[in-house]
């Protein structure tokens, strides 16, 4: 009677087998190609745009100020709480000194000179918050796409300003048959032809578990380099796998 380790042998050779007669020719699939990224970002705050400091088309690095909200009254604020700080952070520091040389200061005191200077450092530090956040800052490296306000434009909170797309690296998406899909591994190589004969090498990153049950067929994703930016994404392309 054979062991369970040369049961589990002759299953793996027949699975093995059974992959390999399904995958007997190459699997072709049509479909899109799309940008790594692609987000249309705003502000959380109200205001006028002051300044724009990128046009459609630029390249920004992500931390870059790409929009900037009038911000007269935050600055003004952020240097109200920087002097009151400076203020409570002299009482703490003579506070403590006088404490620890004299002995002529009660823990209360002292304990409420520390805590004056805590709310002034947290306020601000909400400042300088609510200063930063006058500004639209690119949350990834990429390219302006569309700018949908100018300066002078006021600006509702988180109201759509700057598209911003991430060229870098691109997918591809199409649909294949259930049971097509379920012959796919993740990372498994493919080859990805676009209109105007050029290929580009990638690897499967998606799998959808689950299949249309109108169409029958499964998502499926694949992503490759685009580094040197010669592919624009939104055209059509094939991809095969081996």
């Amino acid at each position: 009677m054979p062991s369970f380790r040369q049961t589990w042998i002759v299953m793996a050779a027949v699975f093995a087998a059974a992959t390999l007669a399904a995958r007997a020719e190459a699997i072709e699939v049509s479909g899109i190609t799309e940008p790594l990224m692609d987000v249309t970002i705003g502000l959380a705050d109200p205001g006028i745009i002051h300044r724009q400091f990128f046009n459609e088309g630029d390249f920004v690095k992500k931390g870059d100020v790409i929009l900037e909200l009038d911000k007269q009254l935050e600055t003004l604020e952020v240097a109200r709480r920087k002097a009151v700080m400076d203020e409570d952070k002299m009482i703490l520091d003579s506070t403590r000194q006088l404490a620890e040389t004299t002995k002529s200061v009660s823990k209360e005191d002292l304990a409420k000179a520390q805590a004056d200077y805590d709310v002034a450092a947290a306020q601000y530090g909400t400042a300088v918050q609510q200063l930063a956040d006058r500004q639209l800052v690119a949350p990834f490296s990429g390219f302006i796409v569309k700018v949908l306000l100018r300066p002078g434009a006021p600006v509702a909170p988180y109201q759509p300003l700057v598209r911003l797309v991430d060229t870098s690296r691109c997918y591809f998406i199409g649909h294949l048959p259930g049971p097509e899909a379920g012959n796919l591994r993740l990372d498994e190589p493919v080859t990805v032809a676009l209109d105007g004969g050029r290929t580009v090498s990638g690897k499967i990153c998606f799998i959808s578990p689950v299949v249309d049950a109108a169409s029958g067929l499964a998502r499926i994703k694949a992503i490759f380099d685009n580094v040197d930016g010669k592919i624009r994404p939104g055209v059509a392309a094939k991809l095969t796998v081996p």
